[in-house]
Order: C-alpha cells, then structure tokens, then sequence
C-alpha cells in the first residue's frame, strides 16, 4: 500500500515551530517512501479560525518547501480540504455508528453533567460518564426525538483495553475502564474533534498518522472508531514535545515560535529545515549536522525519531543558519538580500548589470560575518552609500591621537598612488609603512578602518579598501581627517 500522510493544522493561529517540525516529518517520509503528503485544514473551531490564519500556515509551509500533493489550493481526489466542509460526512459516520449499536444517543442536559461532576469532584474522585442515555430504548429514544429534545452522539466503549504499536514509543495498551462514553458529536449537531479526525482519514485513505505525544491519549479513542466504522487502523507514530531551554513546553515567553516570524528575522528556510528536522530525530551520522532538505528525504526514517522531548535552542538555530548562509553561492544569497536593501533605499539598478559582480564579491565578503539574512543591510550600507557616519566612540578611540592622525594623512597619500589597488599590495604597504614609522601596524589598521567604514569592526579591511575602490576610499580619509582637523587636509 502506497504511504498517505497528512498535516492537519488548525487555523486558530499561525504555523508553530512544534506544527512545522510534525509537518516535515511528514513530508520526509511521503518523499522518502515516493508517497502521499496531504494537507488538511481543520477549521471547526469557527470562532477563532480565519482566513488569515490559513493564508499564513500555507505561506509558512511553502516557505520551508513542504510542498502538498493534496489539499488546498493543489486540489485532489478527496475534496474538499477544508474540515468545516466536510461536517454532513461526519453526521452521516455518526449515524452509521448509531445504527450498528456502536454508538447511542444521549439526551443528558449539560446542567446535569454539570452537577454529577461536581459532586464527584467533592468526593475526591474523577468523573466519568455513568451510561446513563446507553441503555435508553429505541421505543425511548423514538419519543424524545419526536418531542424534540436535543441529542448527543455517543460512543459505546466496550470492556476490554485498546493496544497499538506506536512507531515511536512502542506498544501502548489503554484499559477501556479509563475512558468513558465519549462524545462524537454534541447537542447542537456539530461533530467533535475525534469523529472528525477519524472519519476524514478513513476518507483520504491515511496509512500513517504522524503527530505529537499530546495526541496519545486520543489514540485509544480514534482506534475504537477506525474499527467501529470497519475501517483499517493507520499506523501511529507520536514525536516528542518541542520544550524551550528552560525544559517546560515551547511558548512565546521563548521568543518566537511562529514560523513566519523565523522568515521576518532572516533565517533561511534550509536552516530552519535542517534544524527541526534535527530536534528530535537522529539521521545517525554520529556528529554530522548539516543537512540540505534532498539529504534529509534519503536519511528519514520513523525509528530514528526519540521518545524523549527535545529543546529549541534558539542560538543553535543561528548557528545553523549561519552554517548555510556560508554554503549559499553569492548570487542565491543577493536575491534574498535584495528585498531588504530595496527597502533600505540601498539597491542600485546596476547591481543586475555592470556592478553585479562587485555586489556578489562583496556578498561573499560579509558571508562569515553573517549569523541572519538581516546582517547584510546594515554591513553592506558602507560600501554602498557615498558617505558613512561614523561611531564616536570609535572616532574617540581610533582617531583621537593627532599623531595617528597624520600618520593616517600621509597614508592617505601613498594609498593614492599604490598599484595595483588590491587587497594584497596595500596590506605589504602598510605595514611596510608601520615598520618604518616604527609603530603597531594595528594602529593604522584602525586608523583607516573607521576612516572607511565609519565603524570600529568590519570584514578584512584591505578587503573591504579593494572593494570601496581607491578614489571612495581617498575621499573618506579626506572625510574623517577635515572632520577631525579642518587643518589637515583643507
């Protein structure tokens, strides 16, 4: 049987780290096993599901590359994706249910379940169903219907226990005297989340239900369901909780965790990738980690996800990013750029013509200096613009010294006239130059750096003075001396 696999978020928020990793596992096992990803959107909670929501998780998804070979906007054989529209299917299982003495009507009010609860709570103990519609006869409930009282759907659990082999944990067995006569579909005729599920499996023809441990308990219940409607049992697979470093379960007292977020902060969508894919999962290639998305499909397997709980560490994730920022060809990593120095005012039309090559050298430049795609901007700002601010606290440290100060003019000379302008020959001058002026060559270094850059770090700077080219490179220095001494270079 071919693998059919499904994601199916809820609407009520945007794409979760902990739902994009369940999401990838997914899609690594469709793909590895030349399988099915289905994606379904489970919006029957109708008071906090919204289309933005939906546009979001899509976005999010598409992102990341987990591309679905059904559901929506792709469309498929099992239409619609969408649960809400899929409510009269899920009345109708319920009725099948009824009709074969699997399931029953309840006519219990809510204030009475109320109230058995509460007096339960008061003895100390848990509450439970007590079967009190379960053995109502047809006569029973022919005339309350008819009276038009309101009705729930409930299961019948019969005695006995429920066991799986989890694909992750192992076997699991479940006593049935732990679960009670649950709900499939509540007074007011809307379907619960557990008929829903199940009834839309059955209909999509999943094979492997993939999901979190907060799913576990509900497992028991969705099997009494598949086997209650004739219908074969997916294997289960349940992957450990996402928790933050602190160890309690992933919130947004973490930082971020929605995945559109990760996008707005540069990280890069092979990083965020390679890293959830790695939360939880071992591809047992002792200490190797990075991973690009086609190495991932081919390494998958379900036995290499662990039963323990993972941590997101969010300065891991910056190192994983960073790991594939310096893997990307400068000219990949200049597309994803380009939309933030457009809205910096910093993109020049020549950067797609004849300066394209020199924006691409100084890409690879700052590659190393990069741990986010939101790095470049502001350190590929003074190789762009005409002028540079500069820091006073730099100025103060670097230029403060007049000696340094005419040191840094007459270098300002010689750079006017070294041949060639590369980062080599004007490295061998200066600290020719040092040696003759008998000082540290770092004081020159410096010196000019802040002159250039206007900053106190940056790249290699005889780097960057090649890139700025020499005529920028002698009117900074003019720059920073006049602003220092008017004197010395009116």
């Amino acid at each position: 049987m071919s693998v059919r696999v499904r994601f199916a978020p809820s609407p009520t928020g945007y794409l979760h780290v902990g739902g994009a990793r369940t999401a990838l596992f997914n899609w690594l096992y469709a793909r590895r096993h030349g399988g099915t990803f289905v994606l379904r959107i489970e919006d029957t909670d109708m008071e906090r599901s919204s289309e933005d929501m939906v546009t979001g998780i899509l976005e999010s998804l598409t992102w990341l590359g987990l591309s679905w070979d059904e559901g929506p906007e792709v469309g498929g054989p099992h239409a619609p994706y969408f649960q809400a529209a899929r409510a009269d299917r899920h009345r109708a299982a319920a009725r099948r249910l009824v009709d074969a003495g699997s399931a029953y009507y309840c006519y219990c009010r809510p204030e009475e379940l109320q109230a058995k609860r509460q007096a339960a709570e008061a003895a100390g103990g848990a509450w439970m169903y007590d079967g009190t519609c379960r053995t109502l006869s047809a006569a029973d409930v022919d005339r309350r219907h008819a009276a038009g009282e309101s009705r729930a759907v409930r299961v019948k659990v019969p005695a006995g226990e429920t066991s799986f082999d989890d694909l992750v944990h192992g076997r699991i067995t479940v006593p049935h005297a732990t679960i009670d006569d649950f709900i499939i579909v509540r007074s007011d005729g809307t379907p619960t989340y557990q008929l829903s599920v199940v009834s839309d499996d059955i209909d999509m023809a999943i094979t492997h239900v993939v999901r979190g441990d907060d799913h576990i308990s509900n497992t028991p219940k969705q099997i009494l369901l598949y086997q209650a409607l004739g219908a074969p049992v997916p294997a289960f697979a349940h992957v450990p909780l996402i928790l933050g470093p602190d160890k309690k379960r992933l919130s947004k007292r973490h930082g971020a965790t929605a995945v559109g977020e990760y996008e707005r902060q540069g990280f890069l969508p092979e990083a965020m990738v390679n890293f959830l894919a790695l939360l939880g999962w071992s591809p047992g290639r002792g200490d190797e980690e990075i991973f690009p998305r086609d190495a991932l499909v081919g390494l998958f397997t379900i036995e290499g996800i662990s039963g323990g709980n993972a941590v997101f560490n969010p300065e891991k994730l910056e190192w994983f990013n960073q790991q594939h920022i310096m893997r990307l060809p400068a000219g990949d990593l200049l597309g994803r750029i380009q939309p933030g120095l457009v809205d910096a005012g910093l993109w020049d039309a020549a950067f797609d013509g004849p300066r394209h090559a020199w924006i691409e050298r100084v890409v690879d430049l700052l590659k190393p200096r990069a741990k986010r795609l939101t790095d470049f901007v502001p350190q590929m700002r003074p190789f762009i613009v005409a002028s540079v601010d500069r820091d006073p606290s730099a100025v103060a440290k670097y230029l403060a010294d007049p000696a340094i100060r005419s040191h840094l003019a007459d270098w300002r000379d010689e750079l006017a006239s070294i041949a060639p302008f590369d980062a080599a020959a004007i490295e061998t001058a200066l600290r020719a130059r040092a040696d003759r002026l008998a000082i540290k060559p770092a004081a020159l270094i410096h010196a000019t750096r802040v002159a250039v850059t206007g900053s106190a770090a940056s790249p290699g700077i005889f780097d960057v003075l090649e890139l700025d080219g020499r005529d920028r490179v002698l009117a900074r220095i003019d720059d920073a001396l006049r602003a220092m001494d008017p004197a010395v270079r009116s």
